[in-house]
C-alpha cells in the first residue's frame, strides 16, 4: 500500500510538471498575425501596488525587530550558559542566521523582483 502511494504521487508530481510545460496558442478573434497582437494594460492597479508595499514595509520592520531581539536573547543566553548550553545554542545558531538573512534580504528581492516584472513588456 505503501509503494501504490509512492508511484500514486511520483506519477502526479510527473503529470503537474508536463502540463506546465505545454505551450497554450490562443488569438482574439480575427486576429491571425502575430505582428498585429498588442498588450493590454491594466487599469486601476495604483491602489493595489500600494497597499502592498504597505504589507511588504511592514512585515519587513516587524521581522526586523523580531530578528534583533531574538539575536539579543541569544547573545544573552550564550554569555550566561555553561559550556554545554554554548553549544546548543551554535546548533541552533545557523537556521537563525539563515532565517535573519532572508528576513532582511526579502524587501530588497521584492524590490528587485517588482521593479524586473514590471519592465518585462510583450513586443
Amino acid at each position: 500500500m505503501k509503494k501504490m502511494s509512492k508511484v500514486i504521487s511520483v506519477l502526479l508530481v510527473v503529470m503537474m510538471l508536463i502540463s506546465a510545460g505545454s505551450t497554450v496558442l490562443a488569438a482574439v478573434q480575427g486576429v491571425s498575425d502575430p505582428a498585429t497582437l498588442t498588450g493590454q494594460t491594466v487599469q486601476g492597479t495604483d491602489k493595489i501596488t500600494t497597499l502592498g508595499n504597505q504589507i511588504i514595509t511592514i512585515l519587513t520592520i516587524v521581522g526586523t525587530v523580531a530578528s534583533v531581539i531574538v539575536l539579543i536573547v541569544l547573545g544573552l543566553k550564550y554569555m550566561m550558559g555553561s559550556a554545554e548550553e554554548k553549544a546548543e545554542y551554535k546548533k541552533t545558531m545557523m537556521p537563525y542566521v539563515i532565517g535573519a538573512a532572508l528576513v532582511f534580504a526579502a524587501s530588497a528581492i521584492a524590490g528587485i523582483l517588482y521593479n524586473f516584472l514590471s519592465n518585462v513588456s510583450a513586443t
